[in-house]
């Protein structure tokens, strides 16, 4: 009788002891998924820092909030945005917060922020003109503008959806528009750069900078074709799941172009479809020749399109690339110099 109270009591304690092995070792689980998560916000942070400050750009907590890689909310970054700037791995200025310690990105944004209020009424005027010519079935405003950013050297640039088989009439149209724009000196506001028609909606090239300029347009014209385009890129949910597009219920259509109708009616036959084939066969030959000269434009970026039967569009493989591997070496030099910083 002895003998099995004792065992009793010994089996007592070890289960006890079990017990308390595995709380401790739930404890201890916790704590490392608690550092880990706490990493990912941080890892998630200086990312999109990293990203805008290749633009020397300062951003505010909300729209940090907008371009994180993964889920999340206000409240479960403002404590790790505080600790980065205690720990002076980030500064803040204002509602800013920046890699570098240098009040002037504050103002120099600011600057920008107030000029692109300006530059957008502009914009606006001038996307309502644009969609006015033949083909024109949707236009958005792109760039550093969209993205609420003007200085005294940037352009005003267009994305620009045409209606199928149609964009190189659309497109030579408005170019020869341009050609006039150099004579009173505002060509700088007419940078349409960027086109696709309604036969090739999704952005082909998937990344961090497609996904950011796709957001970031600014839809002005085309009712349907804007909603499609968003609609077909979706796969920007993969790289900013916080930032979802929600196309408005109505953009400007003009209602009574006549003329426009008038044209494509004309043009909407083989004429039309031989015409579309010779202008993009036109405007190939003549940037294959500026390819071979490796010729820059004013700020020093090589020039170069892709021609396409239902897009045209800058060369990815000169600036959009070296937006990328740049952000990459951003990334690599914040993991070496920050311990916390983890690359997945």
């Amino acid at each position: 009788m002895t003998v099995l109270k004792s065992n009793h009591v010994q089996g007592y304690f070890v289960f006890i002891h079990k017990i308390r092995c595995i709380c401790f070792t739930s404890f201890c689980i916790q704590i490392h998924s608690e550092n880990l998560n706490v990493n990912n916000f941080r890892n998630d942070i200086l990312k999109v820092l990293a990203y805008f400050d290749m633009f020397h750009y300062p951003i505010s907590e909300k729209e940090i909030i907008l371009f994180l890689p993964n889920k999340s909310s206000r409240f479960s970054i403002s404590d790790q945005l505080h600790q980065l700037t205690l720990d002076r791995i980030i500064f803040r200025f204002g509602d800013f917060y920046t890699l570098h310690n240098d009040l002037q990105l504050m103002h120099k944004r600011l600057a920008g922020n107030k000029r692109a209020a300006a530059d957008l009424l502009t914009a606006y005027r001038i996307s309502k003109f644009l969609y006015r010519f033949p083909f024109i079935r949707a236009v958005s405003i792109s760039g550093s503008l969209s993205k609420n950013f003007s200085d005294p050297k940037s352009d005003i640039d267009y994305f620009i959806i045409t209606s199928p088989g149609r964009l190189w009439i659309a497109r030579t149209f408005l170019h020869l528009f341009k050609k006039l724009t150099f004579l009173s000196g505002v060509q700088h506001h007419y940078c349409m750069n960027y086109f696709i028609d309604e036969e090739a909606l999704v952005i082909e090239e998937k990344n961090i900078f497609t996904a950011i300029e796709t957001v970031t347009l600014l839809p002005i014209c085309g009712n349907d074709t804007q909603e499609n385009f968003f609609s077909a890129n979706r796969w920007t949910d993969h790289f900013l799941p916080n930032c979802r597009i929600v196309p408005k219920e109505k953009y400007y259509t003009g209602e009574k172009l006549r003329i426009k109708k008038v044209i494509e009616s004309i043009l909407n036959n083989r004429l039309g479809a031989w015409m579309d084939d010779q202008f993009m066969k036109i405007t190939s030959r003549r940037w294959e020749r500026k390819d071979r000269k490796c010729m820059v434009n004013m700020k020093g970026n090589r020039m170069g399109i892709i021609c396409r039967k239902h897009c045209c569009k800058p060369n990815p493989a000169y600036f959009q690339n070296e937006i990328l591997m740049q952000y990459e070496r951003k990334i690599e030099s914040l993991k070496y110099e920050f311990f916390a910083f983890n690359k997945p």
